[in-house]
């Protein structure tokens, strides 16, 4: 029996005018899987990532989840579906507490007793309990990417899209947020779009690179990393 990826794109497309930014992607994770895309700017992989969250509809192609075609579906209809997703610049409440802004995630669609439960497994999950009590506008651009982690963990998905969870934080808090997502992918799988190869070393298993709207070479981190073509790219050669 073949298993059903839990995402999977094929032939996936985005065109805007005569300028093609995704070219015919196939693409899959599984299970608790934990994929990092990665690439240089305009390497495609941030308008591939929007295909996959429901923000532009592609030109050709499909996206499945669990076998469903989710295609060009509104982004609240994707995330009940059960795929999470935080963007990268964080969207919280911040005139409500670390302890609120959860809540009111997890409170979606279930029952007040379900949500507390919820908030205080995440604030635990996520170390967080410490400032549950404070006003989110006034926490360091850290915290709030953690806090905006916590919201979307509290809606329970299986499949988590992070863009660029690493950005602007400072070394401590970068070592932070790898520590939290491979605390998630104990029990969740996650796709994360990342610039920063300090933060890919630190999380990935294997890595997708994008260049020129297609998948260059996707494989271990590690050679990934080492491989000559990647390099190129990064410093602007002409891809081998």
């Amino acid at each position: 029996m073949t298993l059903v990826p839990l995402l999977q794109t094929t032939g996936v497309t985005m065109r805007f005018g005569g300028v093609t930014a995704v070219d015919n992607i196939d693409f899959t994770v599984g299970e608790c899987e934990l994929r990092c895309l990665i690439g240089p700017n305009g390497a495609g992989k941030s308008t591939f990532f929007k295909t996959l969250t429901g923000q532009l509809r592609p030109t050709s192609g499909h996206v499945l989840f669990r076998g469903h075609d989710i295609t060009g579906a509104p982004s609240h209809e994707i995330a009940r579906l059960g795929i999470g997703i935080k963007t990268q610049v964080p969207n919280v409440f911040n005139g409500l507490s670390v302890r609120e802004n959860i809540f009111v995630a997890a409170g979606r669609g279930k029952s007040i007793r379900h949500a507390r439960e919820t908030v205080d497994q995440v604030l635990t999950r996520l170390k967080l309990t410490d400032i549950a009590n404070r006003i989110v506008g006034q926490l360091a651009h850290g915290q709030r990417q953690w806090v905006e982690i916590g919201t979307v963990l509290a809606q329970e998905p299986d499949l988590i899209l992070l863009d660029e969870p690493a950005a602007g934080m400072t070394y401590e808090e970068v070592v932070r947020t790898s520590e939290l997502i491979r605390e998630i992918n104990r029990a969740q799988a996650l796709i994360v779009v990342e610039h920063d190869m300090q933060f890919i070393r630190m999380i990935a298993r294997t890595v997708t690179v994008f260049n020129r709207g297609r998948i260059l070479i996707e494989d271990d981190v590690e050679r990934v990393l080492t491989n000559q073509a990647v390099r190129d790219v990064y410093l602007g050669k002409a891809a081998a």
